[in-house]
């Protein structure tokens, strides 16, 4: 291959990547304005629920959480994105090149075959992502219905590739100084410009950091500060405060939704299918409820559980005005970003299972599924689906986000009880300890809790707690238990719980995955002389 053509080579390169850099661009300037889904967070959301959740917890550990991991995943695609346009580069110059050596009637003619190849590309990358990523194309973060969401995005990405296209071919000609692949009469030069390409290159730099900037925007708008967020301690209240309600989310980026794009279908298997829009929902007679919320993730004696007061609508007098067929089995939740989970259809039909958009007397928050979220009392936080957009009622065993990787199948909140006060391993004085160590907690359960103890012997004895609040059987208790050791050493506290069927707490060890963890909270106090 002579030096001609490796220059050809290189432009071609180059044009791919400063027209991939200017896609990304342009993709990003999208998601920030409209809210459309871009590739690298599609992709996250197509392959997550492919993993075995044995795999998806390796790589949690692996790289240090799961924000680390959202960051890998978008860095890859981008990278993957500039990968793509600089070989999509390569193969254009392979074939422009040839125009330069023709003459004038051959360069017209392989001109438009060069922008056929052009038109060819674009369309190939297009229809081959439609295809990978129609799961998740109805993904809208202002809210848009799926299927309207659906043609969005695919218009968005149709957009930024025949941007990437047309910025290749006059990118990678005006560098050759040659209009061949225009249908042009002459060819101005036979090798690439070196001050051309050090143009594009300095062009390229601009758009990068106009990327990187726009990328920097996004991240004050992202989820890495507030995921996993917990509340737990000395300070808790019965009813959790807004902005400490502890979080969990699969996204890059949270939906904020324009209440007046977003609508609530009822769909599936029914006679009648409905569409709600948020002032329909809220000129229904509205309820009340207070229900303790808690994610499959939470340890024993973690923090990945809330409690408030929320108000909406049953889920039953959606459904109900939609006019259900028989053989329904279960209710399958979509979400604007393209989060789904399940439920069984008589759970649905529970009075206590709602769609709510208020929370402590205030409208939900962003992050806590604005405008409209759905409530299942007894059920781990991922069936209590945000941002809702549709209900579909389906008459086989559907799989949920995470279900698809696993998780469950028994979604039922176990019977839980954790220490908040004293801290575990912290020295106490045994001259202030006397006087009385104020012990205190949170205990949990499906169907209430009616009582709660307390052992300062690793179990081996066990004295009845008194519960402080007990407002609601769909919420969590506050316990306290008034301890006064007598002689110091190193006490092993442990608490249970059991719930109103009489039902104890198990002591059985079990870890997160796959049904929620198991077991005695249990804690170390060392009383000192």
């Amino acid at each position: 291959m002579n030096s001609g053509r490796w220059k050809q080579l290189g432009a071609g390169l180059l044009a791919g990547l400063v027209a991939a850099i200017l896609m990304t661009l342009a993709l990003l300037a999208l998601r920030s304005l409209f809210g459309v889904a871009t590739p690298s967070e599609l992709v996250g959301d197509r392959v997550a629920p492919l993993l075995p959740v044995e795999t998806f917890i390796d790589l949690l550990v692996r790289f240090g959480g799961y924000n680390n991991l959202k960051k890998l995943g978008v860095g890859s695609v981008i990278g993957g994105q500039l990968v793509v346009g600089g070989l999509g580069g390569l193969a254009y110059a392979y074939f422009a090149g040839r125009v330069q050596h023709r003459r004038e009637p051959e360069q017209s003619r392989a001109g438009r075959r060069d922008w056929l190849f052009v038109g060819l590309l674009v369309g190939a990358l297009w229809l081959l992502s439609l295809i990978l990523l129609w799961p998740v194309l109805g993904t809208s973060y202002v809210g848009l219905p799926p299927g309207k969401a659906t043609l969005a995005n695919a218009v968005a990405l149709l957009f930024a590739y025949t941007l990437y296209g047309l910025s290749l071919a006059l990118l990678y000609n005006w560098m050759s100084g040659s209009d061949a692949a225009a249908g042009g009469e002459e060819t101005a030069k036979l090798h690439p410009s070196g001050r051309r390409a050090v143009i594009a290159g300095g062009v390229g730099a601009v758009l990068a950091l106009a990327a990187v900037g726009l990328l920097r925007r996004l991240s004050t708008l992202a989820t890495f500060g507030y995921d996993g967020t917990q509340y737990k301690g000395a300070d808790v209240q019965a009813v959790t405060p807004n902005e400490r309600f502890y979080i969990v989310t699969k996204n890059v980026v949270d939906p904020d939704v324009t209440p007046s794009r977003w609508q609530l279908e009822v769909t599936g298997l029914v006679e009648q299918p409905q569409t709600f829009r948020f002032e329909d929902l809220t000129a229904m007679p509205a309820t009340t409820q207070e229900t303790t919320l808690r994610c499959i993730s939470n340890e024993v004696g973690g923090g990945l559980m809330s409690n408030a007061v929320w108000k909406g609508v049953s889920l039953r007098s959606l459904i109900e005005r939609a006019k259900p067929q028989p053989g329904v089995v279960e209710v399958v939740l979509h979400g604007v970003d393209n989060y789904t989970d399940t439920f069984a259809f008589e759970k649905a039909l529970d009075p206590t299972t709602m769609v709510v958009y208020e929370m402590n007397g205030q409208p939900l928050a962003q992050n806590h599924g604005y405008p409209v979220r759905v409530i299942v009392p007894g059920l781990f936080g991922e069936k209590n689906v945000k941002w809702v957009t549709r209900v579909e009622l389906v008459d086989h065993d559907a799989k949920g986000f995470y279900e698809q990787q696993g998780w469950g199948p028994n979604f039922v909140v176990p019977t839980a009880a954790r220490f908040d006060l004293p801290e575990n391993k912290k020295k106490l004085k045994l001259s202030e300890a006397a006087a009385g160590v104020p012990v205190k907690g949170v205990a949990h359960a499906s169907r209430g809790v009616a009582r709660v103890e307390v052992s300062t012997d690793d179990g081996r004895t066990w004295n009845e707690a008194r519960l402080d609040y007990t407002r609601s059987p769909l919420a969590w208790v506050l316990w306290s238990y008034d301890w006064r050791p007598t002689q110091p050493g190193d006490y092993k506290l442990a608490v249970r719980a059991t719930d109103n069927n009489g039902e104890l707490q198990t002591d059985k060890e079990r870890w997160t995955v796959p049904e929620g963890a198991t077991g005695y909270h249990k804690i170390t106090v060392p009383i000192e002389a």
